[in-house]
């Protein structure tokens, strides 16, 4: 690929043809400072809370904090690079990025890491690699590059609803047969983007009908997804003791022992006692270790750090974007970016049933981070060409 091809198809131009400037600004500062202020806090919540996964795995805590804070400038970097890619390009690509991602979805569900009894990853040349991730950033891309394409006969079903939902379906039943927290809510995102694309609501509302109740037939086939479900509807009726001493909502009541003790201004950094008892407290609740060490203040200046990037993603750059495509670009980017946090969030404190989803730039692991920075730099693109950088 010559430099004069990649230059003028693959990123983007300061200056045209004549030498004068192209209309295009700086990135959207403030969500550039919101996601590295998360990623400190991150920093700090995963080295408080991966002293016991770091002996199961014959470490130290120090060490793997140091391969998080690796995978953080990595995150970086990627931001950066996607950041100059056009976003018609990343559009273009989405169909075979996310067919690539079927091809590893279905190898994962035969071949996969078996971790707390589903196989949601791949190990390949000693780096874990999870596929959903893959997944759920191409899926949104597509969705919105197909939106913005049928503008003009959006409202028929047969040539509008019908070849999204063959895409939709497809990649959500997939995610579902060992992830069925991120495919629920990865269709409940593709949705959105629909519906802010003009499709119609009786549309939607026939596409979620038909997701109930493939829903429903996959809870059906699972006893753990049955018995998670269960747990959040006994909560919300009675708690009871004896119930957690039978196992039984056990996570949930943990997580609230650690809210508990963080009140206002938690216990200190370091001192949690509840990363102990937590399962996975470096990832699914690490917003519960984040409450117990900083209180409410801290988890308020978390919290607050991705309403900006919500309030940024969807008023200011959607809002500001040159085209369809690109506002829904910059919807679907900033859904799967807040979206995962408020959920992460609302699992930690027994608003919603246990799911597994990580907090994007805060929880232990690679690939969540990876694509994060995706989405990101998809966002600091769009801001670039629709002069959002400094409102």
């Amino acid at each position: 690929m010559s430099q004069s091809f990649t230059n003028q198809y693959l990123f983007e131009q300061p200056y045209n043809g004549n030498g004068s400037s192209v209309a295009a600004g700086p990135s959207d500062r403030w969500i550039l400072a919101a996601v590295f202020l998360l990623m400190v806090a991150g920093l700090l919540a995963v080295y408080s809370s991966i002293a016991y996964f770091a002996t199961t795995k014959g470490t130290t805590a120090s060490a793997m904090v140091i391969g998080h804070a690796a995978k953080l400038v990595i995150s970086l970097f990627v931001i950066i690079f996607v950041s100059k890619i056009k976003y018609e390009v990343i559009a273009e690509f989405s169909s075979y990025v996310l067919l690539l991602s079927w091809f590893f979805l279905i190898i994962v569900t035969l071949h996969g890491t078996e971790v707390f009894g589903a196989r949601r990853s791949l190990s390949i040349g000693g780096f874990s690699f999870q596929p959903s991730s893959m997944a759920v950033v191409a899926l949104l891309m597509h969705v919105a590059s197909k939106v913005s394409k049928k503008q003009d006969y959006i409202h028929d079903f047969m040539k509008t609803v019908i070849p999204l939902m063959v895409w939709i379906v497809g990649t959500a039943f997939l995610i579902a047969l060992e992830d069925f927290s991120t495919a629920a809510l990865l269709v409940f995102m593709c949705f959105m983007i629909m519906f802010i694309g003009r499709v119609k609501l009786s549309h939607i509302l026939a596409f979620v009908l038909i997701g109930v109740i493939g829903g429903g037939a996959i809870l059906a086939q699972s006893a753990e997804r049955q018995s998670r479900v269960t747990n959040y509807v006994t909560q919300i009726k009675h708690v009871e003791s004896s119930e957690f001493q039978l196992g039984s909502g056990y996570q949930t009541q943990q997580s609230q022992i650690a809210i508990a003790r963080g009140g206002v201004f938690g216990v200190g950094i370091g001192k949690s006692t509840q990363r102990d008892f937590l399962p996975a407290p470096y990832n699914d609740f690490i917003f519960s270790i984040i409450v117990e060490e900083y209180g409410l203040i801290g988890v308020g200046y978390v919290l607050i750090l991705y309403l900006v990037i919500l309030f940024r993603g969807m008023i200011i750059i959607a809002r500001r974007a040159k085209d369809p495509l690109a506002m829904l670009m910059a919807v679907g980017c900033t859904l799967g970016i807040t979206m995962y946090a408020f959920v992460n969030a609302g699992v930690a404190v027994g608003l919603l049933p246990v799911t597994g989803l990580p907090m994007p730039f805060i929880s232990f692991g690679g690939t969540s981070m990876l694509f994060s920075g995706i989405m990101v730099g998809v966002l600091l693109q769009i801001s670039k060409r629709g002069g959002s950088a400094y409102a």
